[in-house]
């Protein structure tokens, strides 16, 4: 019988965990790695599991790469700590992975993610299928400080019912993160020998708005779709604009202003 390791990475989400873990708490094995958290995140992830690891930051990619060593599963299920899995989902899950079709080595899950409390059908973030399950020793995380990616070495498929994501269930919580994502993009991009140019600050801010909201439809998810928008156009501008600072020297690359 095929097993199944659930890892999720996570800090100071303790209005969170409870509910992820609840969610996958059907699986053989549960994994949380945190990154130091000053809430009652891990205390309350250990009535769910004893595989809970403490570590010092070093970027997304990497947390979740120790999370992978750690796995025993055949099989891995990545959450994210506001993440859910619906019951037909798990259902599906667990009939995958016992079939464990040879050909097959990961699977792309669309996500409902819940912006201001409204799922946002349109703007670009649905179906927006990412691989979350995928067969142990497949595959890792590139190690980039923010939006890190999977990088898997085999065939993928779809699955049929959607995963649940809670993300940004207000602006102040969207805001919070705005600071350290941006900063951590433009590190990114300064690593990777990106240079600035007055173009992308100009061009790309605007151009980001359109296609959230007039080519994908942004307009049908109604006032929080248009929010959305505005907001990854001012995201993309800030990114850029953090670009342009490191570019002088202003502010050392790894700093969070």
């Amino acid at each position: 019988m095929a097993t199944l390791t659930v890892i999720t990475l996570t800090l100071n989400e303790e209005h969170n965990i409870s509910a992820c873990l609840d969610s996958a708490r059907w699986a053989d094995e549960v994994i949380v790695v945190d990154s130091g958290s000053r809430d009652r995140t891990v205390e309350i992830a250990r009535t769910f599991t004893e595989r809970v690891f403490t570590i010092s930051w070093e970027g997304y990619g990497a947390a979740r790469n120790y999370a992978l060593r750690q796995a025993t599963g055949d099989w891995i299920l990545w959450l994210d700590a506001d993440e859910r899995v619906t019951l037909a989902l798990a259902e599906e899950v667990k009939s995958l992975i016992q079939a464990d079709a040879r050909e097959v080595d990961g699977y792309a899950i669309a996500r409902r993610a819940y912006f201001l409390g409204r799922w946002i059908r349109h703007s670009g973030w649905y179906p927006g299928r990412v691989v979350r399950l995928f067969r142990r020793g497949t595959a890792r995380f590139t190690e980039t400080s923010v939006h890190e990616q999977l990088q898997i070495d085999g065939v993928v498929a779809p699955t049929e019912h959607d995963l649940l994501h809670f993300t940004d269930p207000d602006l102040h919580h969207y805001l919070a993160k705005f600071n350290r994502y941006t900063s951590l993009a433009a590190d990114d991009m300064v690593a990777a020998g990106r240079k600035f140019t007055m173009r992308d600050l100009l061009l790309r801010p605007p151009f980001q708005f359109v296609k959230m909201y007039l080519l994908r439809g942004g307009w049908r998810d109604g006032i929080e779709g248009f929010i959305l928008a505005v907001l990854s156009s001012a995201y993309v501008f800030t990114k850029y604009a953090k670009l342009w600072e490191r570019c002088r020297g202003s502010a050392a690359p790894g700093s969070l202003p």
